[in-house]
């Protein structure tokens, strides 16, 4: 840690005495004022800005913030602090280009869009991770995947991701959108992406004010996939209530652990009753895969897991799986907020350093996957778990 620190303050130090040293050389009259957040040479210089008609006061000057950040760094985990704005980023845990991310101040894919739209309101209402964003409460309308762009105007917000949202970019119009991208890059301009996991779109509410809940108080959600079906009970082999030709919104009451599934590559017991009292599994509900915000049907508390296992809270946003102990490993699940999982076994594995945390132990879960122990609440080593 302490080498982290010394590289992170001396690549400051650097980059501000070259920078000094620059300064002085050049003549008072290579110096023009800096472009403002909504400088409309930023944006025309980079091909950044409003590109078509339609949007919102709100949406254009969101838009405008998002472009006065071209050429900023992407750094994992940036734009991300008490207040919206650009921040140092840190190491993902898996992406060998995302090493440095501590020493880049920028922004991530969520956190560039969080910044834009406080520019625009005053007000913080996109803080959180591109799958928060995707389920905003301040939603004014939703796009699907199959109706692209066609109905966007600039200022949308648009998604990626099959089961849970990894990215989100700002739509400007023309076929074009701006996007903190992955780590190693800039802030671009580029062209809009509607094939592969393309989810869609959501336009942010001009006014700021949130979405009135569901009169059922239930809490909305929105499914993926096609031909999805709910149940009588919390069971594939229950009669069928439902089916979804396409992506749909649906009001949860409650969540719990029932029947294990396994579809479309994922595996997950908890399921979900909806406002008509059916069932659906939580796979195909787009988020965790237990969900924010909603209760447990049995109670405060999950249901007790079987096989032996322990059931335990993980911490923090944005968590990953891995098909083995190791963060190189594929990804199996992805978690953008705390969730409860159910550990079987830990073994002493890969050692991680996150979050101010140097761990080497490890948990299986009863879906096969690997979490790091950094990322579950309790000691270093689970007191309650046995050995793999």
């Amino acid at each position: 840690m302490k080498a982290r620190t010394i590289r992170r303050l001396t690549g400051r130090a650097l980059a501000t005495t070259v920078a000094a040293a620059l300064t002085a050389l050049l003549p008072a009259t290579a110096h023009p004022a800096p472009a403002g957040p909504h400088s409309a040479t930023a944006a025309r210089d980079t091909g950044c800005g409003v590109l078509a008609p339609g949007a919102s006061a709100t949406a254009q000057s969101a838009v405008q913030a998002a472009c006065s950040q071209i050429g900023v760094w992407y750094s994992w985990g940036g734009g991300h602090g008490a207040t919206p704005g650009p921040t140092y980023g840190y190491y993902d845990g898996s992406d060998p280009d995302s090493m440095h991310d501590d020493e880049r101040m920028g922004f991530d894919c969520s956190g560039l869009m969080r910044y834009a739209y406080y520019r625009a309101t005053g007000k913080d209402l996109l803080n959180g991770t591109a799958d928060d964003q995707f389920h905003s409460s301040h939603a004014a309308a939703r796009f699907s995947a199959g109706q692209g762009t066609a109905p966007l105007v600039p200022g949308d917000l648009m998604f990626w991701g099959s089961g849970h949202v990894h990215h989100v970019a700002m739509y400007l119009g023309a076929g074009r959108m701006v996007e903190a991208y992955e780590s190693g890059t800039h802030i671009r301009v580029t062209a809009v992406r509607t094939g592969g996991d393309y989810a869609g779109a959501v336009r942010i509410d001009p006014s700021g004010s949130p979405t009135p809940p569901p009169a059922d108080g239930g809490t909305v959600f929105e499914t993926w996939g096609t031909g999805v079906r709910t149940h009588s009970s919390p069971s594939v082999r229950a009669s069928v209530v439902d089916t979804f030709a396409g992506p749909t919104q649906v009001s949860v009451q409650c969540q719990e652990h029932a029947e294990t599934v396994t579809a479309e590559g994922y595996t997950n017991d908890i399921w979900s009753r909806l406002s008509d009292g059916s069932w659906l599994t939580n796979i195909y509900v787009k988020g965790p895969a237990s969900l924010p915000g909603v209760p447990d049907c049995g109670g405060s508390s999950p249901a007790p897991p079987s096989g032996g296992s322990k059931p335990h809270q993980t911490w923090g946003t944005g968590v990953r799986t891995h098909s083995q102990p190791n963060v190189n490993a594929s990804v199996v699940d992805y978690f953008a907020q705390p969730a409860t999982v159910n550990v079987v076994c830990q073994r002493h594995a890969q050692e991680v350093t996150a979050d101010g945390y140097t761990n080497d132990a490890w948990s299986r879960l009863t879906d096969g996957s690997w979490i790091t122990n950094i990322y579950l609440k309790g000691p270093a080593w689970l007191t309650d778990v046995p050995t793999c």
